[in-house]
């Protein structure tokens, strides 16, 4: 019996693990954030090298470019835009659910969070 658990448990990690390194989130996406002034969406482009990410979101105001991480089924990444007021940066944290679909908080310095999603585009 405590043969057959580890085998099970064996295989369970082994399963997370290959999810781990299928993961790759280069490409085009859209991004959904819900803030207090309701939703807005952005266009991001992903290039992950590994578990190195480079991300360009794209803006109304100007492209702004940012960099971060892929972990497992971890994502992080941070970007900082210059505003009348100074430099603002957004850390954005989340979960990758799968290929095509990704969720998250963003710390937005003193404005505190929003909640967000993004979807591969094309998916």
């Amino acid at each position: 019996m405590k043969k057959i658990s580890v085998l099970i448990l064996i295989m369970a990690l082994s399963g997370l693990l290959a999810f781990a390194e299928d993961i790759n989130v280069s490409g085009n996406w859209t991004l959904t954030m819900t803030t207090q002034r309701g939703d807005r969406s952005n266009d991001v482009t992903f290039t992950q090298d590994g578990q190195k990410l480079k991300v360009t979101m794209k803006n109304p105001r100007g492209d702004v470019n940012g960099e971060g991480t892929v972990k497992g089924n971890d994502i992080e990444w941070t970007i900082t835009r210059e505003t009348p007021r100074g430099q603002f940066t957004t850390t954005y944290k989340g979960k990758i659910q799968d290929k095509n679909n990704m969720s998250g908080e963003a710390q937005m310095g003193d404005f505190g969070t929003a909640t967000w999603k993004a979807v591969r585009q094309g998916a």
